[in-house]
């Protein structure tokens, strides 16, 4: 199975991967970090499936409705011509989002008397066990799940079981969690397709996006979404564990579940996009794990609901995405330090207090929270730590981290100038001394660049976001010499690796898609978007058909790797899209 001929559904309450054979490989309900029900993306053998599909078993060819979350797929047969349409409902209902726990998928004939199937057969979860099946007239009920989980369909319960039949008319199911349909099926599938697919054009219609490279921002934009939580205001990494970052490499980790640092970027991306209920959300999220945190002691990552029971295990059963265990579930990451986490969430309420259009969110609770996640930042500043990419080896003073250090005090002391001018001196100081520090520590004239962590002398892409943070003015020689330094040494057949270290799993062996975007982000910060753009195009035909991207990406095979599809990957696609292309003043 390969990630590039997989779709996302959902609705901000679960989502689904559908491959373009027409089966439902991945599926957690009743949200992204539950138990998967279908999940023969990492047991191809006996994970649980729901495939609707050709009886022939050919493939299909998938795409989305233009500016929505609704994937079709089209099967061409010997004996004729069918479509399937795939969505979770999402749309606007007395005022509020409305997101049942409901996969809908319809099938329509196109041409001929197309013989097709439906193999609806859900797991309990890990354990793989199946559920008890009943039949009634029109649904099959299957009991074992913490919550009712039932299938409605028009179609006879008998061909439910991977019989073959003939498709001769437009035919509907409804795999609901918990609340059963209780009206006339092909009436509500048809409403809710209608009201899903206006309320996805409608928010497109809302973001802001650049000239060049529009419609790989949008679908970006759509699939981020689908990434938060809006029940909590969490926003997950990814939707998947285990996918492995390349073959033979064991480094398989669970992804579904809210990375601080990851929520930043995402906030970051929606606000470039000009969209802002994202944040609203999450910060009441934040303000909900600070009052939970002794002394603001706040982990990298919780579970969406924001508990902590993320202990890391491995599933022995399990053999893995293609056989490529193992198979994890949590995350041993949460009880790390991780500095930079700290800039970050200040960085990400820093829009309440600069942009008037968030006026209203500007709290005396926001404000304090901010006040005291800079002070926090400021303490851990120089400290070893984790860092960005989580090492689980001997930790060392991160350069990323004191980065985000220093711009969460420099970001404060001009917002408390303002909103809390006796601290404007004490914020101001320790920007200084902070950015004194990393200057100091982090250059390395042997490499003639700033490195990966104080007094060392490797590499990292994540120091390319000194460009975006304004750490230094963007001509100047340093910076540049920087950018230069690490696009030629960790260079990968057009991508970057996001450092060529040995980090306990061995040396890495695929590019780290996010770094080849920030790479494009410096290139064009600096002046170069010629080269920003080319590195763009360079790399373009990595995109999945349906525009999608993973966390890795392997341009010799090449094929995409690692938890899919990837926040962190379409953020970088966005930033990098506005910063490659001119501006609509230049274009229009």
């Amino acid at each position: 199975m390969r990630l590039e001929d997989l779709g996302l559904v959902g609705n901000c309450q679960f989502s689904a991967l559908i491959h373009n054979s027409g089966e439902v490989v991945w599926c957690c309900l009743p949200r992204f970090d539950s138990e998967p029900v279908f999940s023969t993306l990492l047991d191809s053998a006996d994970g649980g499936r729901f495939n609707v599909g050709p009886a022939s078993g050919e493939t299909g060819r998938q795409r989305y409705r233009a500016n929505t979350n609704i994937l079709e797929t089209i099967f061409k047969t010997e004996t004729g011509t069918f479509k399937v349409i795939d969505f979770v409902p999402r749309f606007m209902h007395f005022d509020r989002a409305f997101r049942p726990k409901q996969l809908i998928r319809i099938v329509e004939p196109i041409s001929g008397a197309p013989r097709m199937i439906v193999h609806c057969d859900p797991r309990l979860g890990w354990s793989k066990e199946k559920p008890h099946r009943e039949n009634g007239s029109h649904h099959v009920r299957y009991s074992g799940f913490a919550s009712q989980l039932r299938l409605t369909t028009d179609i006879p319960l008998s061909y439910l079981e991977g019989q073959p039949f003939t498709l001769t008319g437009r035919q509907c199911m409804v795999l609901a969690w918990g609340a059963p349909v209780e009206e006339p099926l092909a009436p509500l599938c048809e409403r809710f397709l209608n009201e899903t697919s206006r309320y996805w054009e409608r928010w497109v219609k809302q973001c802001d996006i650049p000239p060049m490279f529009q419609q790989e921002v949008i679908r970006s934009a759509l699939t981020l979404k689908l990434h938060c939580f809006e029940d909590t205001g969490a926003i997950i990494a990814s939707m998947t564990t285990s996918i492995p970052e390349s073959t033979g490499s064991g480094r398989t980790w669970d992804y579904r579940y809210c990375w601080l640092r990851d929520s930043y970027y995402v906030l970051n991306a929606f606000g470039v996009l000009g969209q802002f209920e994202e944040r609203e959300q999450f910060v009441q999220y934040l303000l909900n794990l600070a009052g939970g945190a002794k002394d603001l002691n706040l982990s990298p990552l919780y579970r969406v609901d924001g508990s902590q029971n993320l202990e890391e295990s491995i599933l022995k059963n399990w053999p893995g995405y293609n056989g490529e265990g193992p198979v994890r579930v949590g995350n041993g990451a949460a009880p790390q330090a991780q500095n930079d986490i700290f800039g970050e969430m200040v960085l990400a309420l820093t829009p309440i207090f600069r942009d008037e259009r968030m006026s209203a969110e500007r709290t005396p609770a926001a404000l304090q929270l901010m006040i005291e996640l800079t002070r926090k930042a400021i303490s851990v500043s120089g400290s070893p730590d984790a860092g960005i990419w989580e090492y689980r080896t001997e930790l060392k003073p991160q350069t990323f981290s004191g980065l985000m250090c220093w711009a969460a005090a420099d970001r404060m002391s001009s917002i408390a100038e303002i909103h809390a001018p006796s601290h404007a001196a004490e914020f101001r100081t320790a920007a200084a001394q902070i950015h004194a520090e990393v200057w100091r520590k982090s250059w390395s004239a042997k490499r003639n660049s700033f490195v990966g962590h104080y007094g060392g002398e490797d590499l990292d892409a994540s120091v390319l976001q000194m460009a975006r943070l304004r750490f230094l003015p963007s001509d100047h020689p340093q910076l540049i010499s920087t950018i230069d330094a690490i696009h030629k040494d960790l260079a990968m057949g057009g991508w970057l690796q996001r450092y060529s270290l040995n980090d306990g799993f061995g040396k890495p062996s695929v590019a780290f898609v996010i770094c080849t975007f920030w790479l494009i982000e410096a290139l064009a910060a600096a002046g170069r978007r010629d080269q920003a753009r080319a590195v763009f195009e360079r790399i373009h035909p990595a995109l999945s058909a349906l525009g999608l991207l993973s966390e890795d990406f392997d341009p010799i095979e090449p094929r995409m790797w690692g938890n899919f599809p990837q926040t962190y990957s379409h953020v970088g696609l966005i930033h990098a899209a506005f910063a490659a292309s001119p501006q609509w003043s230049e274009v229009l």
